[in-house]
């Protein structure tokens, strides 16, 4: 691979600002909701992962960053790695806004390794029609950058040109290697404001040829698909973005914006065939921009970015703002994803403590443990003998009665994450649907400082959502509610996390 380098404006320069921006963050950060188990910056605001990869021994994960507050702003990348999938340390601000194409912000991308051994990153530059907001639209192009340390990068500009002035959005392009030929995709929203996917496909990583677009979105109401993905999973291919424009309809895509998949098959050269409905990738009140990559055994992994849409967002008053989802491993199910924390996951649990099997008597509810800032619970109800109408955990229960509750709802027959007495934050509850002809319920469920993340039967679906606790000890509390008999949990298990951040990493 041979292409010049870009001459950028002051990168250094840009750089330097962003860390001194990141570390007055820091210095004032209030820790009550800080996460111990979840990917953030130091300080700031971020959102989508980036450039996720393995390269030279250590997994890199990148995140849009804006190192000057905590709300969004020009976008840049931060950038965390890990040998291990377990304890992570923070590393240096990779790119920042340095050349024309980019002067609004260093969109999102993603990573592949070259076959010369090189970390090349494709994003989006961005910039803004009328130089200050996005009234009059965007300008957007897919750049690329080279690493040899996965640390500093060197821009090569812009690869992929927007080929008509009339498309406002044109972004986040995913890249891998399909044979001898590099393959990307990335979202559109074409002149006539229909969200789709366009392919491209080069044999030098630098020219880049159009090839169709893969995937048109069926509802002409959705008019932006963000942050793509396309991979392989056994003999399928999933297609999977976030949806601009996707209107609700009973429990499903209840969110802001909402990211799910398609399933289905495909061969280089040829269209997409869908075999699938749409399926959301997680359930849960935060949740978007998924990206998945291959880790060096084999297996799919994903991180998504906790996304806090809707107003208020008390963590921005703390000076930090988003957090990523832990890492999942990605399998297929039938015409489903299962989605499950990785398995380094549980190096992380200490101080183990096994409730055995509990029954409750309706209305009745068993403190489990006093004072908890971070839990993996794992947990299995009797949905045969049980007659509680509502079942589960008071998670983050404070002295007030705050508390976010986790339970089974016979009445919804599924999965519910209920906020309503949370005073900090947003409210809402969120629905997850279940088989409800198995006669048990699996959860394993993931609490940091401000969070929880749900993995239903086995990851057959999944809810992450803020938690936000009031001030005092966070008790985790076993309930039933109304109904008419007791609820059955055939076993219920407690793990302490420790931290994933290395040493005294911030």
């Amino acid at each position: 691979m041979n292409i010049e380098s870009l001459p950028t404006y002051h990168q250094d320069e840009q750089l330097a600002q962003a860390e001194a921006g990141v570390e007055k963050l820091f210095k004032q950060r209030n820790d009550r909701w800080y996460p111990l188990e979840h990917i953030a910056s130091p300080g700031g605001w971020i959102n989508d992962p980036n450039g996720l990869c393995y390269y030279k021994g250590r997994y890199h994960v990148y995140y849009q960053l804006h190192p000057y507050g905590t709300k969004w702003g020009p976008m840049h990348w931060g950038h965390v790695s890990s040998e291990n999938l377990v304890t992570w340390r923070h590393e240096p601000i990779a790119m920042a806004p340095s050349f024309e194409a980019e002067r609004d912000g260093v969109f999102s991308g993603s990573a592949v390794i070259s076959d010369d051994n090189k970390l090349v990153i494709y994003y989006t530059g961005h910039r803004w029609r009328n130089g200050i907001d996005e009234r009059e639209g965007n300008l957007q192009e897919q750049c690329m950058a080279i690493s040899e340390d996965g640390i500093h990068f060197e821009k090569k500009g812009v690869v992929i040109p927007c080929p008509d002035d009339r498309i406002l959005h044109f972004r986040d392009p995913k890249v891998w290697k399909q044979g001898s030929e590099w393959r990307m995709v990335f979202g559109v929203s074409t002149p006539e404001h229909r969200g789709e996917i366009w392919m491209y496909h080069s044999n030098d990583m630098i020219h880049w040829e159009f090839d169709r677009p893969i995937y048109q979105h069926p509802d002409p109401d959705v008019f932006m698909l963000e942050c793509p993905d396309m991979f392989p999973l056994g003999d399928k291919w999933v297609i999977c973005y976030s949806a601009m424009g996707l209107k609700h309809t009973g429990f499903e895509a209840r969110n802001h914006n909402n990211a799910g998949y398609v399933i289905g098959s495909w061969q280089a050269g040829g269209d997409f065939h869908q075999e699938s409905d749409f399926h959301l990738w997680d359930r849960g009140h935060n949740f978007y921009a998924p990206q998945t990559f291959q880790a060096p055994d084999g297996r799919r992994l994903v991180f998504g970015w906790m996304s806090p849409f809707t107003e208020p967002i008390p963590m921005q008053d703390d000076s930090w703002c988003g957090q990523l989802t832990i890492p999942r491993v990605v399998s297929l199910a039938g015409d489903h994803l299962r989605t499950q924390p990785v398995h380094e996951f549980e190096q992380l649990k200490s101080n183990i403590q096994d409730f055995g099997s509990v029954n409750l008597a309706v209305n009745a509810s068993q403190k489990l443990l006093s004072d908890v800032q971070t839990a993996d619970i794992e947990m299995e109800i009797d949905l045969k003998r049980s007659q509680a109408e509502r079942i589960g955990l008071e998670i983050h229960r404070t002295s007030n009665g705050d508390h976010t509750l986790v339970c089974y709802d016979d009445q919804l027959q599924g999965v519910v994450i209920d906020r309503h007495c949370n005073t900090y934050g947003d409210r809402g509850y969120r629905t997850a649907p279940l088989d409800t002809t198995d006669d048990t319920l699996k959860l394993h469920i993931i609490v940091d400082r401000n969070s929880v993340e749900v993995y239903i039967n086995d990851g057959l679906e999944v809810m992450s959502s803020y938690s936000f606790p009031a001030e005092g000890p966070r008790e985790i509390r076993l309930i039933a509610e109304s109904g008419e008999g007791s609820a059955y949990i055939n076993r219920i298990s407690i793990a302490q996390l420790t931290t994933i951040w290395e040493g005294n990493d911030r």
